[in-house]
């Protein structure tokens, strides 16, 4: 295949070269600039950095199932939290007798009264482990739901509110403290990371440097896989499922397939996202985590492949700096750049180039005749 074939335009390529640039380059303004510098970066900006491209694969993952395929899942942060809380596992158990009740067993067990490590939590003792439930957790989740529901052929909006309830229902199991999962806290205070002090520098560079990569690997995949027959079909199912059902495709195959895929993502980004973040709790799969989801797609523009990308690190910088300088407005300010977007910019922020030149050739257009 050609490797131009992986971009649908010029400017998309520049901006995939810009991407590859900053994930190779940014760390290493950490390691050869000093302290002071105007031109380090401290560990703090990294792991910033960090979580900013593991949302973007989030919504990358989000686009690859409502984008291509039609399929508004609000439960994506759900994959995502699961994925954070396989490798979160993994994460407590590396604090061993370095943690406030000095047991090897998780502090949040302690005080609950646990005598010893439940079962299914020792395999978690295995990084290689943690990492492959981060994906099969989440896969496995998306592959029972998406086979009854597209079996049943549940799809529209209809598919859209059971997704939430199933974000929502997971949620409040979480919440429980007798769920083995740290209840409301979650996990935190993380110590160690495949060895290394995860508070170090180089594990923060490590770990941005991953989340960057794996990033570029998502979008490379997804551009493969809209370029193939796979795609062509994925895109049919999106504007007429009934003609390729009717043409003689399992459309619910495909689906399952598209939706379990995109959950694995999603699941891989919450597992790189949670040692930068230092965190992990519930409120990661609350429901309006979902939206907000949504909004980056739509915000970048749904149906293209690095617009998630762009819509996810614009709308978490807003807030970054929305929620400093006015901490009681975030909310309307988020639900007024969706309703702009909505309205005046359907395409987001990556079809405007195209939606500004539409206009002003209809502009032409009208003096054209008006002058005839």
């Amino acid at each position: 295949m050609n490797k131009l074939s992986y971009f649908d335009s010029g400017a998309e390529k520049t901006l995939f070269a810009i991407l590859a640039c900053f994930v190779a380059i940014f760390p290493v303004m950490n390691m050869i600039f000093p302290e002071g510098s105007l031109l380090h970066v401290s560990s703090f900006q990294l792991n910033v950095w960090g979580k900013y491209l593991c949302y973007a694969i989030l919504a990358v993952s989000l686009n690859f199932l409502w984008g291509y395929t039609g399929l508004l899942c609000l439960g994506q942060c759900l994959f995502f939290a699961l994925g954070g809380y396989a490798f979160g596992m993994y994460l407590m158990l590396m604090i061993g007798e370095l943690g406030a009740y000095k047991s090897v067993l998780p502090d949040f067990m302690v005080f609950l009264g646990y005598n010893e490590l439940p079962t299914h939590w020792k395999p978690f003792y295995s990084p290689t482990f943690a990492i492959f439930a981060a994906m099969w957790v989440p896969g496995l989740v998306a592959f029972l739901f998406g086979l009854l529901a597209f079996r049943s052929r549940i799809k529209g909006v209809y598919f859209s509110i059971l997704t939430q309830a199933l974000t929502y229902a997971a949620a409040l199991l979480f919440f429980r403290n007798d769920f083995t999962f740290g209840g409301n806290n979650g996990f935190t205070d993380f110590k160690f990371i495949l060895g290394t002090n995860i508070n170090d520098p180089a594990a923060a560079r490590g770990l941005f440097w991953a989340s960057g990569a794996f990033l570029i690997g998502v979008y490379l995949l997804i551009a493969w896989l809209l370029k193939s027959k796979f795609g062509l079909v994925q895109r049919a199912i999106r504007d007429s499922e009934n003609r390729v059902r009717f043409s003689g495709y399992s459309t619910t195959h495909y689906k399952v397939f598209i939706f379990v895929l995109s959950a694995m993502i999603a699941g891989l980004a919450g597992a790189l996202y949670v040692p930068q973040a230092g965190i992990i709790n519930p409120s990661e799969m609350w429901p309006t985590k979902g939206l907000d989801i949504v909004v980056w797609v739509a915000v970048g523009g749904r149906g293209s492949k690095f617009g998630p990308i762009i819509g996810a690190v614009l709308i978490n910088l807003l807030k970054s700096f929305t929620t400093r300088a006015y901490p009681e407005s975030w909310l309307i300010i988020l639900g007024f750049v969706f309703l702009f977007v909505v309205l005046f910019m359907p395409n987001g922020v990556m079809g405007l180039w195209e939606q500004i030149k539409a206009y002003l050739a209809k502009k032409k257009s009208k003096q054209v005749t008006a002058s005839a």
